[in-house]
């Protein structure tokens, strides 16, 4: 749901600010499709901001300190409110764990969400130091209801390992998710309440961040399939040290009880956070297969086919998780633009213009 989901965001994150310097950032160039650009944080990792279906509201997640948070927590923000940046935005995890991957449920008052507070009250530790960019993939992250107070009304997942990057169907019955219950990371269905759990991929590899179709029928994703004997190895020993290597995906699409299963992209490197366009033909997504050394994630569009790619943002060296309002009129995305040479990365929101 919706890079991380998240670990993939912090990995991403890493190899822009660390392997470049602020000052070389790109000068704003020309974005067409996103008009009346506004900034809604400023500070801080902000990221995974996705639409209530009213199009009033985001649930998003972010570790700004200055929020009294020590690690990633789930927090709401009225859009149409005056910006504020003295006030801390209501908060809806609970403060424990790590969370992750929130979207709202169909009646605009309860968000879904991902969080390890079950295993522990405190933040799970990073993924040890590595020569390449490794994530966790915590098992004591379980999906969660809570209402926009942060009181947890429902548990939806009970099983071992990890169970995260929850999204729902804009027709508000069903929801995919990504989970380890069976020793892979692969997509899984339920129906709203939790019930009737589906898996619907199958191949080895990571299979995550799915978001549904605007009319429900299909899923899209990203996913890596390590092809020779010694990549499907190195995934399978990382995958045991609850840990992955987030660096070579493609975007997927398939109907969705998994059938019609097929890659629309062909890039190469990390092709990631993807969303159907509100006509249901075209896919948006965040790319670095264009950069020479990988630290520039810029967001794309490209159709169902794979054909027509087009480049939608030029600024800054991080642009990702994109999402379109329900009406299909906004888009809401994360950036390291305009952060004044400091590592934040914060909350844009534009007018989408075809």
């Amino acid at each position: 749901m919706k890079y991380a989901k998240p670990n993939f965001f912090y990995a991403m994150i890493f190899l822009v600010f660390v392997l470049v310097k602020p000052q070389e950032l790109l000068a704003q160039t020309n974005e067409p499709h996103l008009q009346n650009l506004k900034q809604l944080t400023f500070g801080g990792d902000n990221a995974e901001a996705y639409w209530s279906f009213d199009n009033k509201k985001l649930c998003f997640q972010s570790n700004f300190k200055k929020w009294g948070v020590s690690c990633d927590q789930i927090f709401m923000l009225d859009i149409n409110a005056k910006i504020d940046t003295t006030k801390v935005p209501q908060r809806i995890s609970t403060g424990k764990g790590r969370t992750t991957c929130s979207y709202y449920m169909p009646d605009n008052k309860h968000v879904l969400y991902a969080s390890t507070h079950l295993g522990n009250d405190s933040c799970p530790p990073e993924p040890p130091p590595s020569k390449r960019y490794l994530w966790a993939i915590y098992a004591d992250f379980d999906i969660f209801i809570a209402n926009e107070k942060g009181k947890i009304v429902k548990q939806l997942t009970t099983e071992p390992g990890y169970d995260a990057e929850a999204t729902v169907s804009p027709k508000g019955d069903k929801i995919v998710f990504t989970s380890t219950r069976n020793g892979d990371l692969d997509l899984y269905t339920m129906n709203i309440d939790g019930s009737n759990v589906k898996q619907i991929t199958f191949g080895l590899g990571y299979d995550g961040g799915a978001f549904f179709s605007p009319d429900g029928s299909k899923i899209v994703f990203r996913a890596s399939r390590p092809q020779t004997e010694e990549e499907q190895k190195d995934y399978k020993d990382l995958l045991s040290k609850g840990l992955v290597a987030p660096t070579n995906m493609e975007i997927y699409t398939c109907d969705i009880d998994g059938s019609n299963l097929t890659q629309v992209t062909h890039l190469g490197k990390a092709n990631w956070a993807p969303f159907y366009h509100p006509d249901g033909k075209k896919i948006i997504f965040s790319s670095n297969h264009h950069s020479e050394k990988g630290y520039d994630f810029q967001l794309y569009m490209i159709n169902e086919d794979g054909t027509g790619l087009e480049r939608i943002t030029n600024n800054s060296l991080f642009n990702a998780f994109p999402m379109f309002s329900p009406d299909g009129k906004k888009l809401v995305f994360s950036s390291n633009r305009n952060n004044g040479g400091t590592r934040d990365t914060n909350l844009f929101i534009a007018d989408w213009k075809d």
